[in-house]
């Protein structure tokens, strides 16, 4: 598995898929959270190769693009490392850190 391509096509492939979307959810956001995760990256223990692909695909299909179908980011980030040979080992890995990285869940609210 040459990751060095696999994340060259994962790159390509969101930039692609993210060519009109709005603002907040562009290319330059996702360039923005893969820069700054290979960065805190270099001081933790992690497979910087899963985290690349987690950064570049966290938001591939913001559910609320989906009527709130957050099962269509997985499953095109799914897909796609599927179709470039990815383990599936790290496809669960990268699949399970998208279906849990949201903004919406790092506040817990009490009444």
């Amino acid at each position: 598995m040459d990751k060095e391509k696999i994340i060259a096509a994962t790159i390509a492939f969101v930039k692609k898929e993210l060519k009109n979307a709005e603002g907040g959810h562009d290319w330059f956001h996702i360039e923005r959270v893969f820069k700054n995760s290979i960065l805190i990256s270099k001081d933790e223990k992690v497979d910087v190769f899963v985290v690349s692909l987690a950064a570049l695909l966290h938001d591939i299909a913001d559910p609320k693009f989906y009527n709130g179908d957050e099962t269509v980011g997985p499953r095109v980030a799914s897909e796609f490392l599927t179709n470039q040979n990815v383990s599936k080992e790290i496809i669960k890995h990268v699949v399970n850190i998208i279906q849990h990285i949201s903004y919406k869940n790092s506040f817990r609210y009490s009444v």
